[in-house]
C-alpha cells in the first residue's frame, strides 16, 4: 500500500530517519512541483512528529500524503498506532480551528472508515493540528457507533497528550501495519465527486467498488469501450444500452468514457450529453470549481470562465447538441461517439413535433427525438457509436418514450445499426419485454451480460435500498419488509408526521460535510403551511455545491429540491415529505394534482406512472439513510384533511420503519 502514500515507513524508521531524506522522497513522488509553501508545511510536519511519535517507535507505522481518490484530496498524514488509526490534518501557520478544517478532517476519517477494507472496524481518530493555536485542554469525545471519534483539535504541543488519551479511550487489538495498509479501498463516490475524480485523471477502478457482491463497473466501462474499439476498427455503426436500477452507475460509466475521450483532435472524440438541465449545470459548475483549485494547489492560476469553457467542451445539454445538428441537417458532428445519460427521458414524436413546431418553426418535423439523435451520429461516413444510459422506472415528465422509442427508432430507419444490449432485461419498468420481442429476429443484435447494472450502488451502506423502494411503490408490503430486514441495520429509514423532528434528525446523522437536504414531489403542492413551496424558485447549483454557511444550501433546510432537480444526483441523508398527491388507497395508490383550490384526480396512465416514478426518485436519492415525513393534515383544512395522510402513513409504518 506504499503507493497510496507519497512516504511510508515504522515509525523507528521515520524517527531514525534525516528530515531531509524524508523530504527528499516526498519531494520525488510528489505528482506536481513543489511550491516552497508546501515544503515549508512538510518540514514542520516531520519536526513535530519526529517528537511527538518517539515514544512510540516501535508501535506503529506512520504515512504521508495518503490518497483518497475519491475526494481527490491527500491526507497529511495516518498514523497507525497500536489498535487505532489516528488520521492527522495539519493547519501549518494557522492559530484558529476553522469549521471548514474540521469537516475536512471528519471526511478523511469518514472516507477511510467507510470504504478502506481494514479500517471498517478499527478506531478511527481525526485530529486536527493548527501549529500556532494555544496550548490547552485537549477534548476527547466518546466515538460514534462505528468508532469514529469527533475531530480533535490541537496546538502542536497536545497532540501526544491527544493521542495518549485515544488509546486510552479506545478497545480493540493491535493493528498490524502490514495488513492495515494491504486493505483493498472500495470507495462508492458521489455523481460529483466521480466527476471530479475522473476529470482529474483518476480511472473508474479507483473511485468504484469491484467487491464481489457489487457489480464491477469496470467491466461494464470496458464492454462499452470494446464496442466503441470494434465500430472504429470496423467502419461500423452501433448503438449501446447499458442499462440499470436507480444508483447503480450508469451515468459513471459514460463519464468514464467521456473522460477518455476528452480530446477533440482524437477520432474517439466523445460527448456525454444529458437532458437533466440541472445534472448537466451542477457538474459543470463543480468541475469548473475543482479545476481552478487544483491549478492554485499547483501554483497556477486559472480563470473560473476558461475552466467552464473547457467543461462545456464534453458535458453538454443533449437540447443545444440537437439545436447545433438543426443548423445543417447534412453536417455530421465533430463527435464520433455521443453518450447519452438518462436516455429514457429523450421525447417522443408526439412532444418533438410539437416542440419543433412551436419553437423552431419546423411544422414538418416528423422524428422522435431518439430516431433524430441517432440519424446525426449517422451522417458520419465511416463509423459512429451512440451509448444510451436508460434507467428503468425513471419516466417522469410527459413525453419521455423510455427505451421502447430507440429501439422502434432502429427499427424504423436505421437496420444496419448493430445493437448491444443486456439479455437481462426483465422489469416491467423498462417496458423490456416489447423491447426483447422487437430485436428478436433483427441481425446485428449483440447481448451482453455487462450492460446491465442490477445492484445500487449509490448507498454504500446498504445495496437493495433500491428494491425495497421498488416493493414499497408495488405494495408489496411482505416483500418490503423483508428487503427493510436486510438494510436497517445500515441505512435507518425513519417515519415521522413532524416536519421539525425529521430537520433535527438529519442534523443528529450527518458528520463531516455529508450533505442533507429535504425533497418533494413537483406535484406536493399542500406543503405551504408547513414553509415548502414546490413552485419557489431554487438554483441547484448553490443547493447541491454550496457549504452550510450559505443559505441556498440543502444544508439551510429551507429551499426544497423536486423529482426534476435531484434525478441523477444524490444526498448523503434525505427528508422526503410526503403529501396528498400520492395516497396510500384500499385498492391501489391514489393519484392526484392540486388545481385551484382543490385535488383533482389523475386519470391518465402515463401520468399515473410519471408521479409513481416521482417518489421512486425521492426515496432512491439518499446513499446513509433517509427520515419520511407525512404530515397529519388539517381537519380544519379540506385540502389537507387528515384522511389524504392518515392511510399513507399507516401503510408504511406496517412495513415496519422506526417511527419518531
Amino acid at each position: 500500500m506504499t503507493s497510496r502514500a507519497y512516504y511510508s515507513e515504522l515509525i523507528e524508521e521515520f524517527v531514525g530517519e534525516s528530515s531531509d531524506q524524508i523530504l527528499g522522497v516526498l519531494s520525488r513522488r510528489s505528482s506536481f512541483a513543489v511550491e516552497g509553501t508546501q515544503r515549508d508545511a512538510w518540514v514542520e510536519q516531520i519536526r513535530i512528529l519526529k517528537r511527538i511519535l518517539a515514544p512510540y517507535r516501535r508501535r506503529g507505522k506512520v504515512y504521508f500524503e495518503y490518497s483518497v481518490p475519491r475526494l481527490g484530496k491527500r491526507i497529511d498524514v495516518i498514523a497507525v498506532i497500536d489498535h487505532v488509526v489516528f488520521v492527522l490534518e495539519f493547519k501549518v501557520g494557522e492559530s484558529e480551528f476553522s469549521s471548514s478544517a474540521i469537516d475536512q478532517v471528519w471526511d478523511y476519517a469518514l472516507d477511510l472508515k467507510n470504504f478502506h477494507e481494514t479500517s471498517h472496524d478499527k478506531p478511527v481518530a481525526p485530529i486536527l493540528v493548527a501549529t500556532r493555536a494555544e496550548s490547552g485542554a485537549t477534548v476527547v469525545a466518546a466515538a460514534h457507533d462505528d468508532i469514529v471519534l469527533r475531530p480533535i483539535l490541537v496546538a502542536s504541543d497536545d497532540l501526544s497528550v491527544a493521542i495518549e488519551q485515544v488509546l486510552a479511550l479506545c478497545d480493540g487489538p493491535i493493528i498490524s501495519p502490514s495488513v492495515w495498509e494491504r486493505g483493498r479501498y472500495y470507495p462508492t463516490p458521489t455523481i460529483v465527486e466521480a466527476a471530479m475524480a475522473l476529470y482529474g485523471g483518476h480511472a473508474v477502478a479507483e473511485i468504484s467498488r469491484n467487491d464481489a457482491s457489487a457489480i464491477n463497473l469496470s467491466r461494464t466501462s470496458e464492454s462499452v469501450a470494446e464496442v466503441i474499439r470494434s465500430a472504429k476498427e470496423n467502419s461500423r455503426k452501433a448503438i449501446c444500452f447499458v442499462t440499470g436500477v436507480p444508483g447503480a452507475g450508469k451515468t459513471l460509466v459514460g463519464l468514464n468514457i467521456a473522460t477518455k475521450h476528452i480530446d477533440k483532435d482524437s477520432e474517439l472524440y466523445s460527448v456525454f450529453l444529458s437532458g437533466n438541465g440541472p445534472l448537466v449545470d451542477i457538474l459543470r459548475e463543480a468541475l469548473a470549481r475543482d479545476r481552478v483549485s487544483r491549478e492554485v494547489a499547483t501554483g497556477r492560476k486559472m480563470k473560473k470562465g476558461t475552466a467552464v469553457s473547457e467543461v462545456k467542451a464534453f458535458i453538454q445539454n443533449v437540447h443545444h447538441f440537437r439545436d447545433d445538428c438543426l443548423q445543417d441537417m447534412a453536417r455530421p458532428p465533430v463527435e464520433h461517439v455521443a453518450i447519452f445519460d438518462e436516455a429514457q427521458r429523450a421525447w417522443n414524436l408526439e412532444q418533438t413535433a410539437a416542440f419543433m413546431s412551436r419553437k423552431k418553426g419546423r411544422a414538418d418535423f416528423k422524428l422522435s427525438e431518439p430516431e433524430f439523435l441517432i440519424s446525426c451520429l449517422d451522417r458520419h461516413q465511416d463509423w459512429a457509436v451512440v451509448v444510451c444510459l436508460v434507467g428503468g422506472g425513471q419516466e417522469i415528465n410527459t413525453g419521455e418514450a423510455g427505451i421502447g422509442e430507440w429501439i422502434q427508432s432502429l427499427q424504423r430507419s436505421f437496420p444496419e445499426w448493430r445493437i448491444h444490449i443486456s439479455p437481462q432485461l426483465h422489469d416491467e419498468e423498462y417496458g423490456a419485454g416489447a423491447v426483447m420481442r422487437e430485436i428478436a429476429d433483427r441481425p446485428g443484435v449483440h447481448l451482453n451480460e455487462h450492460l446491465h447494472l442490477a445492484v445500487s450502488m449509490r448507498s454504500f451502506r446498504a445495496e437493495h435500498v433500491s428494491a425495497l423502494v421498488k416493493h414499497l411503490l408495488d405494495r408489496d408490503a411482505d416483500a418490503a419488509r423483508a428487503m427493510l430486514a436486510r438494510v436497517q441495520d445500515r441505512y435507518p429509514i425513519v417515519v415521522t408526521r413532524s416536519l421539525q423532528k425529521a430537520k433535527s434528525w438529519l442534523k443528529q446523522q450527518a458528520r463531516g460535510s455529508e450533505r442533507f437536504g429535504m425533497v418533494v414531489s413537483s406535484q406536493a403542492q399542500r406543503l405551504r403551511p408547513h414553509a415548502i413551496d414546490v413552485r419557489s424558485p431554487m438554483d441547484p447549483i448553490h443547493w447541491f455545491l454550496d457549504g452550510k454557511h450559505d443559505v441556498r444550501s440543502s444544508f439551510y433546510l429551507e429551499d426544497v429540491a423536486t423529482e426534476f432537480h435531484v434525478q441523477g444526483l444524490e444526498l448523503d441523508w434525505a427528508c422526503v415529505v410526503w403529501d396528498a398527491d400520492f395516497r396510500y388507497g384500499h385498492d391501489g395508490w391514489l393519484h392526484r394534482s392540486f388545481v385551484g383550490s382543490k385535488w383533482n384526480k389523475i386519470n391518465l396512465p402515463h401520468r399515473q406512472t410519471f408521479l409513481k416514478n416521482a417518489y421512486r426518485v425521492l426515496l432512491t436519492r439518499a446513499r446513509q439513510g433517509m427520515v419520511i415525513v407525512v404530515p397529519e393534515g388539517d381537519i380544519e383544512d379540506p385540502t389537507r384533511a387528515p384522511s389524504f395522510y392518515d392511510p399513507t402513513f399507516d401503510y408504511l409504518s406496517s412495513i415496519g420503519f422506526s417511527q419518531s
